[in-house]
């Protein structure tokens, strides 16, 4: 990736279409019906900790971070991650989630979940989160749920339904 001359960024709101463009080129249609995607339908995502890879004033890739709660314990959601296919395999994706965790990691957050591959995400700090803890709205392999652990022994209080935050975080 040294040949790259790009940008890492916070999410702006003009960065959206590109955003939404990228997420549908990745995920197609059934993003949709994913657990992940309808927690985060209810409510935004926090753009101070989302970020984008730009080149040549061009948004080559993504990665939001949603607020989430469950048993009056709050997280951050991370995702959609992705790459415009022309971009992936050059390191931009991790550098993505590094930034979003370091960000997480700045302000405290207690965790940073996720639904995805572990042998993508382990490597970037992340572990298979407790079976039983948490209940998404859909069916999710348990083996893909994952966590970073930012403030030691966080994972232990986030129980119960996880929701988005505006919906029903009692604290």
């Amino acid at each position: 990736m040294s040949d790259i001359n790009i940008a890492y960024l916070p999410e702006e709101a003009g960065h959206d279409a590109i955003i939404e463009e990228i997420n549908a080129e990745a995920f197609g249609p059934g993003r949709f019906a994913r657990a992940a995607y309808q927690i985060r339908e209810g409510g935004p995502h926090d753009r101070a900790l989302s970020f984008v890879g730009i080149i040549d004033d061009d948004v080559v890739g993504s990665v939001r971070q949603t607020w989430v709660c469950a048993g009056g314990s709050k997280a951050l959601l991370l995702g959609p991650l992705a790459v415009k296919p022309a971009w992936k395999n050059r390191g931009i994706g991790r550098k993505l989630v590094e930034i979003a965790v370091d960000a997480a990691r700045n302000i405290s957050a207690p965790m940073v979940i996720l639904v995805g591959d572990a042998p993508y995400y382990s490597p970037l700090g992340f572990n298979r989160f407790p079976s039983g803890k948490i209940r998404l709205p859909r069916p999710v392999d348990p083996a893909r749920l994952l966590v970073a652990e930012i403030i030691a022994g966080s994972v232990e209080h986030l129980i119960g339904d996880l929701v988005h935050a505006d919906r029903a975080c009692i604290m």
